[in-house]
């Protein structure tokens, strides 16, 4: 069972944390399994960015993206080259690094 490194983010989750996943799952259901208040304010659609992460470790081992998420990363703040959207990255067998960006575009509270 792979396992899921949250990095700390200050407000989200100050003291990070390790969490078992469910190879094919994504990054988004574990989070939210484990009440980590990650936004997503579309619903886990693939139509905002509000839910972008970066990969620090186990990048390759995630699911393969669509061109209409890596259209919507671009809207992304803090955009690098390992960053994913949470609700389309799917989990393979191999344990992952996550990092949760301290800032985030969220268009529905603006």
């Amino acid at each position: 069972m792979p396992k899921v490194l949250f990095l700390p983010h200050k407000i989200i989750l100050p003291q990070g944390g390790e969490f078992k996943a469910i190879e094919g799952e994504t990054i988004l259901s574990v989070a939210l399994r484990n009440n980590i208040q990650l936004e997503h304010a579309c619903e886990k659609s693939c139509a905002c960015s509000t839910c972008h992460c970066i990969i620090r470790k186990g990048f390759f081992s995630l699911s393969g993206w669509s061109e209409k998420e890596d259209d919507i990363l671009d809207k992304a703040w803090g955009l690098e080259s390992e960053s994913r959207l949470s609700c389309q990255a799917i989990i393979g067998t191999v344990d992952i690094e996550v990092e949760i960006p301290l800032y985030s575009v969220n268009y529905v509270t603006e």
